[in-house]
Order: C-alpha cells, then sequence, then structure tokens
C-alpha cells in the first residue's frame, strides 16, 4: 500500500504553532463528528474555537480518501432522517453547515438481509417496512406490530436519558430514577430478550436485527436501546452526502472560523493541561502549549482519561476506576474496490447488503472469531458509495466504487501491533490478500459482472484504524452498547475535572448522528442558559 499523497479531499488547516490565533475560548481534541458539531455550534454562539485533529484531514470517521483514481468513504455509509427538514439530525446538520450540506436518497430497500441463500427486504418508510415484512413472514403480523410500537417507545425513552446527562449530579440522579421505573428500563435488557417476548420466529428474530454491525454488537449482547434508535433511524430511507462523506467537514469548517476559530490537522494533542485543579489547555506533539477557559476532548473516554489526562487531576481515579466498567466496542477490516465502470452501466444499487451465513448470529460469530480460516465469514456489509452519490460520475468518470466492511477482532492481528501503517511485512500483507479474497468473492457471489472490471483493491485492518483514529484496538463504535453501558451516569458531557467536557459517540450513542447529537448537548453543556434558544431550535423546531 502506498503512502497518503495530497488528495483535494483533505480539509482542515495544516498545523503550525505559528498558525494559531488565540487566545481562543475553547480547544477541541479531535475533529471526529462530536468534535466537529461543538465547535460549529459554539461558533455559532460568537465562541472561538480551535480543533485539533492528529490525521492528516480532519472529519475522523467522516473523512474520505483517494488513491489510484478512487475515492472511498471509511466510515459514512449511510445516514437516516436526512429526507424531511424537521428531523433533530437534519436541522442540527442544516444548522453546523449553514444549510450547505446536501443529501440524496437511497433506493427503497435500503437494506437486504442474507440469510444463506435468502434474503429479505426492509423498506423506506413505515407502512411498506410493515407490509414487506408481513408479505414475508404472513403468521407475523401481530408481532411485527409489536416490534414497530416496541422500538419507537424505547428509541424515545434516550431524549430524556440525554437530557438528565445535562442536569447536575442529585437532580440528574433523581430524574434517571425516574426513568429506569418507565421505558427505559423496560427496554434497556438485550435486543434478543426483548424481541422473543414478542416472537419465537428466528428467522423473523434475524430479519429484524440484520443491521446489528451498525452498533457491532449481536442481538444476545447488544441493548433494545441502541438496536432502537438505529432501526428507527433508518425507517423512512437511507441517505447519502453528496459530494461524497468528506463534504461533512468540508461545509461544517466554514462554519468553525466564522468567528476566528480553525481546524488544524496534523496537530497532535499528547496532553490536557490540568493546573490548579482545572484543565487550562492542552500540550501539543511539538512542545507548544495552548491554553483556553474550555478544552472538549473527541478523542474517547479510554484516550481522554487514560492517555491525555494527568494523573495530578482532580477525580483521576475515579475515571481509572469507571474505565474498567465499559469495554473497548467491535473492530473491522473493509476492503476499498475500484471498478473501471460506471455504477450505472455496472447496475450497482442503492441497497446496503448484509450477509449472514444463516439466522444464527452469535454462534457463527463466536465460531469465526475462534477459528476464523475453519468458519465462514460471520457479518459481511456491502455498500455501493459511488452508486449512492449523484456527483460521483462527475468526480471520477468511468470508474465505480465498492466497499465491504467485516468483523475482524483486533487479536487477529494482534502480532503485528505496533509495527508502523505500510511497513508491516509479507507475512501481514498474506494475510490481508487471503482475507481480500474471500470479501471479493461474496461480492461477486451477488454481481457476477463485476469480476471483469475489478481494477484495484485495499484491506484496511483494525490496525489501520489504531494508526489513523487512535484507536489502539480498532474499535470503530467507541465503546460496547450493552445495557451496561447505559447504566454509566458518568457518560456525561460535563466531567468532574472543571473546564473539561467530553463529546463524540462515547457520551450518548455510537455512528454519525449519534456523535452529531452529543456535540449538540456538549454545547448546551458549556454554555448552559446561554444554550437554551439553541436547545429550543434543535429539539422543538
Amino acid at each position: 500500500m502506498s503512502s497518503p499523497q495530497p488528495s483535494s479531499l483533505r480539509v482542515g488547516r495544516r498545523y503550525r504553532a505559528n498558525r494559531l490565533d488565540g487566545p481562543y475560548d475553547a480547544l477541541v481534541i479531535g475533529s471526529g463528528m462530536g468534535g466537529l458539531t461543538a465547535a460549529a455550534c459554539l461558533s455559532r454562539m460568537g465562541w472561538k474555537v480551535a480543533v485539533f485533529e492528529q490525521h492528516y484531514t480532519a472529519g475522523g470517521f467522516t473523512h474520505s480518501y483517494e488513491r489510484n483514481g478512487y475515492e472511498w468513504d471509511v466510515g459514512v455509509h449511510y445516514i437516516g432522517d436526512m429526507g424531511r427538514a424537521d428531523t433533530l439530525g437534519r436541522r442540527l446538520f442544516d444548522h453546523i453547515s449553514d444549510g450547505q450540506l446536501k443529501w440524496a436518497p437511497m433506493d427503497a430497500c435500503y437494506d437486504r438481509i442474507h440469510l444463506d441463500d435468502r434474503h429479505y427486504d426492509l423498506m423506506a418508510g413505515p407502512a411498506a417496512f410493515r407490509d414487506e415484512l408481513r408479505r414475508a413472514f404472513p403468521g407475523e403480523h401481530d408481532a411485527i406490530d409489536a416490534y414497530l410500537h416496541a422500538i419507537k417507545k424505547a428509541a424515545g425513552a434516550i431524549q430524556p436519558l440525554t437530557v438528565t446527562r445535562l442536569l447536575p449530579g442529585a437532580m440528574g440522579r433523581v430524574a434517571r430514577k425516574g426513568l429506569d421505573r418507565g421505558a427505559l428500563g423496560r427496554y434497556n435488557r438485550t435486543t434478543r430478550a426483548v424481541l422473543e417476548e414478542l416472537t419465537d420466529n428466528q428467522e423473523l428474530i434475524a430479519v429484524l436485527t440484520g443491521q446489528w454491525g451498525d452498533n457491532g454488537l449481536p442481538p444476545s449482547r447488544s441493548s433494545f436501546l441502541i438496536h432502537a434508535l438505529i432501526a428507527r433511524h433508518y425507517l423512512y430511507g437511507g441517505y447519502y452526502p453528496v459530494g461524497g462523506a468528506s463534504q461533512i467537514a468540508r461545509t461544517v469548517i466554514p462554519v468553525i472560523q466564522q468567528s476566528g476559530g480553525d481546524v488544524f490537522t496534523y496537530a497532535d494533542v499528547t496532553d490536557i493541561l490540568v493546573e490548579n485543579g482545572r484543565a487550562t489547555g492542552v500540550r501539543l506533539a511539538d512542545g507548544h502549549e495552548e491554553r483556553a477557559p474550555c478544552v472538549i476532548s473527541d478523542a474517547g473516554v479510554f484516550n481522554t482519561f487514560s492517555e491525555l489526562l494527568p494523573e495530578h487531576a482532580p477525580e483521576y481515579a475515579f475515571y481509572q476506576q469507571r474505565l474498567s466498567g465499559v469495554r473497548r466496542s467491535m473492530a473491522s477490516a473493509c476492503l476499498y474496490i475500484g471498478l473501471n465502470d460506471t455504477a450505472e452501466n455496472l447496475g450497482l444499487p442503492k441497497t446496503n447488503y448484509w450477509i449472514y451465513p444463516d439466522n444464527d448470529y452469535e454462534a457463527r460469530l463466536d465460531q469465526a472469531l475462534a477459528d476464523p480460516d475453519g468458519h465462514d465469514i460471520p457479518l459481511t456489509y456491502i455498500s455501493f458509495p459511488s452508486a449512492k452519490d449523484p456527483d460521483f460520475a462527475r468526480r471520477y468518470p468511468g470508474r465505480a466504487t465498492v466497499e465491504i466492511v467485516a468483523a475482524a477482532p483486533h487479536d487477529w492481528y494482534r502480532q503485528w501491533d505496533g509495527t508502523t501503517w505500510g511497513q508491516r511485512g509479507e507475512d501481514y500483507e498474506a494475510h490481508k490478500e487471503a482475507f481480500a479474497r474471500r470479501l471479493l468473492e461474496k461480492l461477486f457471489e451477488k454481481h457476477p459482472n463485476l469480476r471483469d472490471h475489478l481494477d484495484y483493491y485495499e484491506l484496511s485492518t483494525p490496525l489501520s484504524t489504531a494508526w489513523f483514529c487512535r484507536y489502539p484496538t480498532g474499535e470503530i463504535y467507541g465503546l460496547d452498547h450493552d445495557p451496561q453501558r447505559f447504566d454509566q451516569d458518568w457518560l456525561r458531557p460535563k466531567t468532574r475535572v472543571p473546564g473539561l467536557y467530553l463529546t463524540g459517540q462515547d457520551v450518548l450513542t455510537c455512528g454519525v448522528v449519534g456523535a452529531l447529537v452529543s456535540g449538540l448537548t456538549t454545547t448546551l453543556a458549556v454554555t448552559g442558559r446561554k444554550g437554551l434558544p439553541l436547545a429550543r431550535r434543535m429539539f422543538v423546531g
């Protein structure tokens, strides 16, 4: 794999200490969706914010990259709730991009669940979704209706939970106890446990949970709360940013700049400065120290409290203890594929494929994790980004792209841990090539015509994620979204260290919109009463 080259997809200003234009009102560590959102929201309130990103491009898991004449996104495969201007996600995206970020709808069938030789379509719109499932499972009408009711109730419990994360100590604990007596407590159980109260049809349960890769835990291990959020999120279909995923950072950064702030790349923060018991700034890898009254970390809770926060900080021991009660989420491998013809000519759909050996997700996952070479790949997700993006053909005429994501634990690659990206040796490359070939065959099974148009491919592993995104085990969803995670009251925007705040997918939930909303809640935590007009605009409309 060649080294990254300069690309028009890179966004942000390359860091040099003499390019900083302080003093700043706030410093943000990391330019993922949460960090960009918090910075843009604060900028629109007149705050001057500097965002420090250690990667060569801004955007976190929303960035894109270019190689060999192709472009791929690394984490934005589809986003829901973008078809109407009155949803929270769409309002917030419009707010932080000044309405410049545009969206294209996917096909009416946004996700297709393959179980061995059978497949089932998830259709956009509650009525179409219900009718298609009823057609496929004619004896399960009541269970399907009960399911739709359950995901509505469970997803609705998340907004008041978000509010409790903004309330101070005792008040927040009292409010949380009230929620636990209602829908939150009822549905913060495993997804499989909730669904098996509605039906004993395991094929139907498998179809309903076929998107489990969107949170990284199979149904017997995930909380039904995260399942419901994801299912409701896509109930009205999937959307893709026009111009590709890099358009997210590209349209948000100008809003951050409006109040004098900026987003700096190659800006590696090594320490959070804590003086007299308060977070006062950051130290960068070149030794430069930049100070501000507010520090916001979008680096994830493990990185924030284990790597960046000094041991003399208030409540340091508290956070070390709390970290022992949460787990890092799944890791994955992603195959980036270039084809030498257009998506239209090749017949590529605007539908995602979820491919499984059968409907027993947990058994197949456990078998493959224990013996990857002796069993089928337990989860294969295929996305066709060049088909989803109506601007792709203009930027890359005569070309198309495919992305294949598969579960791939860090343990499979542990022997190369600590090695340098692009220099891991022949054994590593051979291991990657073998897995890439298996993934390609999954694609060719569904689209045999693509075999003759394969022009380029490369595989990223959990080590790639660790190298570029600073998640040491390649975790792509931050923390596991099991029931225990939703009981962690310390996962809130305002930390116990004065002046230090959290944002990103560890604060609320995973995914682009989960991190997006966390950026909003962090802004509200930082600004207090001054943020009430923003809260009303976003949550009430």
